[in-house]
């Protein structure tokens, strides 16, 4: 089974729009795919498959009453299908905001009821949990998650979960951190979670091969990241996907983009990208 998380330390990189397009190319590889969405913003996956109509809502059911122990349904029932044929989505809610602080609520009681006076509540474990308990990774064989783009409990489950991550990273002066801060971000969360994570690979989005980013392009080339992949600039395709609620590959077939038969060299990119993901787990 493939599992991953994309993540970026910085927002606005192209992470969400990246499992979105993967999430699309697994699909049309002949792979069932279920993306969960733990990025509270509005401009998230749900969003742009367009299964974020429960979001604001405070009595739906949502991921979070599930992994605090407070479900209000089934939790197949959270499961969305998506116009996209193979990909469905576990949306994100408003309660994702708050998720720390339930989390922490839920641990205090189930420390307190419980007969070991050291036992602590594995809070990063719990999407894990659910997922396993509700028998989902048997019915899918790709699973990605997207949590926002800040360190937290959201990103902690979802590494736990995926045990795998996928770096988008911008080339420009903002990113450059991020970039040089890699390693420290791997052992971090290796540390947080308790578990080795796999990283399957940075990937630079929005190259423009100005001077800055040819230097730090060198500089992850030279690192012991691999890159299966450069996306460059693509700013009007990327809109469109937010424009029109869609993935690149939407937006190319329903041809809402002027430079429509150039962009198919970046859904080859998406597609060879998912391909290399999914020869990691052979």
């Amino acid at each position: 089974m493939i599992t991953y998380t994309t993540y970026s330390e910085a927002g606005g990189v192209g992470k969400t729009t990246t499992a979105a397009n993967l999430a699309v190319a697994h699909a049309r590889r002949g792979h069932d795919v279920l993306c969960i969405d733990l990025d509270p913003q509005e401009g998230s996956l749900s969003y742009l498959f367009e299964v974020d109509d429960d979001r604001s809502d405070g009595t739906a059911d949502n991921l979070v009453r599930h992994l605090i122990g407070r479900p209000k349904g089934e939790f197949r029932d959270l499961i969305r299908e998506t116009d996209e044929a193979g990909v469905d989505v576990i949306p994100s809610h408003n309660m994702l905001e708050n998720l720390t602080r339930n989390l922490m609520k839920a641990a205090e009681i189930e420390e307190d009821m419980h007969p070991d006076d050291d036992y602590e509540w594995p809070k990063h474990e719990q999407l894990l949990r659910v997922l396993r308990e509700n028998d989902v990774p048997g019915d899918y064989d790709v699973i990605i998650c997207d949590p926002q783009a800040t360190p937290g409990d959201a990103l902690n489950n979802a590494i736990f979960a995926t045990r795998s991550v996928l770096l988008p990273v911008e080339l420009s002066g903002k990113g450059a951190l991020s970039i040089r801060g890699l390693d420290d971000l791997v052992t971090g969360l290796e540390e947080e979670v308790g578990i080795q994570v796999g990283v399957l690979g940075v990937v630079p989005v929005g190259f423009k091969r100005t001077n800055t980013q040819e230097t730090q392009l060198e500089e992850l080339k030279a690192s012991d990241f691999d890159l299966p992949v450069v996306f460059r600039e693509r700013a009007s395709l990327m809109q469109n996907m937010w424009d029109h609620r869609t993935s690149a590959y939407g937006v190319l077939e329903d041809e809402r983009e002027p430079n429509g038969e150039y962009e198919l060299e970046t859904l080859e990119k998406y597609d060879d990208l998912a391909a290399g993901i999914e020869g990691e787990f052979e």
